[in-house]
């Protein structure tokens, strides 16, 4: 039977969501319903709200999602009522790249998780007048108390583990620290600099010392985050406007240049900048959410000369069913301490938790469903 939920609905390009009453159909044949018991806020989110994708509304956006399985579908394996789950993004599960365990890189990527609907274009949500509500961003519309969630988007966990701060792993969390363990492979004794000290970036920071880098540099332009990159395993603080990328490198005595760069801000020149910092065979990931119609630009002879890399990562090259456990597994160890990013918000106040992500005062906002 259907089932009544409460959503933050976002109606108007750019605003705040609003929480109202919705209706979520029952789950298909291989399809979960889950409660939510939180959800962390993106800054994919905002791009999202503000109309930088092709997200259509009304919608229920969220994509860090974490709660409990109340329902399977009929053809649903492996997974039961009461599991404990990270959501994920969704993926098509029969493309070449799932074929070969890279589902961050479906060929059907973007009506999947962009699209606000099913590929058959069906949602799985009503408001209270029975008027169809855009759904299955990024598989789950995780603002909200329930989701319908594509089976194959959910993440079994330890049920002794604390699931309302898990959901950031489905996305930004495994996302820096995918970049660096999954994507471009830091070697040991390397150096790395992580341009933006945000949720991704520190997530890559706390990457790098499980990888072995040596030299790690984080970068950002507020103080705190400068001084708590230091405290989350960075060698090297700089606020980025001190120098440019090559003073820094030599700031943090790597005078031929960083192994590895990773740029989590999304901002094209920013990246065309980093690059001259970059080493013989020396790599750069682009992380960020990254305008449409712009040019990283790296001289060929540069490039050539070197080996060097300019390379995409999305979801940190990651397969969420293994990379998800792996992160869980660092955790305990004591070796990934990214509940250090989170502060904790009431669903009622999603839209401050908005607000005190995108302002910079707190790093990794999570929902917290009553």
């Amino acid at each position: 039977m259907p089932v009544a939920a409460m959503a933050a609905v976002q109606r108007v390009t750019g605003a705040a969501p609003v929480i109202e009453p919705v209706t979520l159909e029952d789950p298909r044949e291989n399809e979960v319903r889950v409660a939510i018991r939180a959800v962390g806020v993106c800054h994919t989110d905002m791009v999202m709200r503000d109309g930088h994708l092709p997200v259509p509304q009304p919608v229920v956006l969220g994509h860090e999602g974490a709660g409990v399985i109340e329902a399977v579908g009929s053809a649903v394996t492996g997974l039961s009522v009461g599991d404990h789950v990270v959501l994920s993004f969704a993926h098509c599960g029969a493309c070449v790249s799932c074929d070969e365990h890279a589902p961050a890189y479906c060929h059907n990527w973007f009506p999947l998780n962009f699209f606000g609907a099913r590929l058959d274009g069906s949602t799985a949500l009503t408001d209270s007048q029975g008027a169809p509500i855009h759904s299955h961003v990024f598989g789950q519309s995780s603002f909200a108390t329930h989701a319908i969630v594509p089976a194959s988007n959910a993440v079994k966990v330890d049920p002794s583990l604390p699931i309302e701060l898990l959901g950031p792993l489905g996305c930004g969390i495994q996302t820096g620290a995918g970049a660096v363990l999954n994507a471009m492979r830091v070697r040991p004794g390397s150096s790395l600099a992580v341009i933006g000290a945000g949720a991704v970036g520190l997530s890559a920071v706390m990457a790098a010392v499980i990888a072995g880098a040596t030299r790690i540099v984080a970068l950002d332009i507020n103080p705190d985050r400068v001084a708590f990159a230091r405290e989350m395993g960075a060698t090297h603080a700089f606020l980025a406007t001190d120098a440019d990328m090559v003073g820094h490198a030599a700031a943090a005595g790597c005078p031929a240049g960083f192994d590895y760069i990773i740029d989590t801000t999304g901002i094209p020149a920013v990246c065309n900048a980093a690059i001259p910092a970059l080493a013989p065979r020396g790599e750069l990931a682009l992380v960020g959410a990254y305008p449409p119609d712009q040019t990283i630009a790296m001289d060929a002879i540069f490039a050539m000369s070197g080996g060097r890399v300019v390379r995409g990562v999305v979801e940190g090259s990651a397969d969420p069913a293994t990379f998800i456990p792996e992160l869980i597994g660092y955790y305990q160890e004591g070796r990934f301490p990214f509940d250090r990013l989170i502060e904790m918000f009431a669903f009622a106040d999603i839209a401050a938790a908005i607000e005190a992500g995108e302002s910079g005062r707190v790093i990794k906002p999570v929902v917290r469903m009553p």
